[in-house]
């Protein structure tokens, strides 16, 4: 079975979350789950730019990125978080390698915006080094940054960059790890399955709103993209991967509806 687990950022801002993640992440390859870990770090961006006097603003939820934050992009999203996260893993037995959207035109994009500034829209994604990585047990992690092909970097949305993994690569199962129980309902309580059109009536009704809007349009996405599951469950519940992958109903599953994949 082929998984992409979708990690964010708060998660990984800690020692003891990165290890604990990561050797969960570890022993689910153990079992023979070929897999590919996407990453975010926004939480990590915004201290980075904090600490040298630059604002972070957002337009519709996502970072305005200049040429000075493009290259905090890179240093934070495809540099320390990723190589942090990536040492965790491997100190799990995982043999994983670090990536970005860039390296063989992984993930392709376009700008978004130019209101946005560096901010892409994924045009095309290439499973084919996650293809080589897997097949030759290691473990891809793939940080949100992707690129063009006249050498253009950008900047994009971490969940909207394992949509693209996940789709491309075949994956049955997309698994985003968040600070959030799950997605909620208009009476504050976690559904614990939804589907797509159900998905959708939550965000016209004003019920999912920022990020968890955005993290159900991702979800939508993958569905009609060919993933036949996606869970978004509590990163730091105990054994949470373990859970969601034996089926366990922790956190939200969504499907594209009847007559689909349970």
């Amino acid at each position: 079975m082929r998984v992409l687990v979708k990690l964010g950022g708060t998660l990984l801002d800690s020692a003891e979350s990165r290890d604990r993640l990561a050797a969960q992440i570890a022993a689910a390859r153990g079992c023979g789950i070929e897999m590919v870990v996407v990453h975010g770090g926004g939480k990590q961006m915004t201290r980075y730019l904090t600490e040298r006097g630059i604002e972070s603003r957002f337009v519709g939820g996502l970072r305005v990125t200049s040429p000075e934050t493009i290259d905090a992009v890179l240093k934070v999203f495809a540099g320390s978080v990723n190589h942090e996260l990536v040492a965790s893993l491997n100190r799990a037995g995982a043999l994983a390698v670090g990536l970005s959207g860039i390296d063989a035109f992984l993930v392709e994009a376009e700008q978004m915006s130019p209101v946005l500034g560096a901010v892409g829209r994924v045009t095309e994604s290439n499973p084919a080094l996650l293809e080589l990585l897997t097949a030759n047990g290691y473990l891809p992690v793939v940080a949100c940054v992707a690129g063009d092909r006249r050498g253009q970097v950008y900047n994009v949305n971490a969940d909207q960059m394992a949509v693209a993994c996940a789709a491309a690569f075949g994956a049955r199962q997309l698994i985003f790890l968040t600070d959030v129980e799950g997605v909620l309902d208009g009476a504050g309580r976690v559904r614990p399955v939804l589907t797509a059109a159900e998905s959708r009536r939550l965000i016209a009704d004003g019920v999912a709103t920022g990020g968890m809007q955005a993290k159900l349009e991702a979800a939508l996405a993958a569905l009609a993209g060919g993933v036949e599951q996606v869970r978004i469950a509590p990163g730091a519940a105990e054994g949470v991967l373990e859970r969601v992958l034996t089926g366990d109903g922790i956190g939200t599953r969504m499907t594209l509806g009847e007559g689909h994949a349970a």
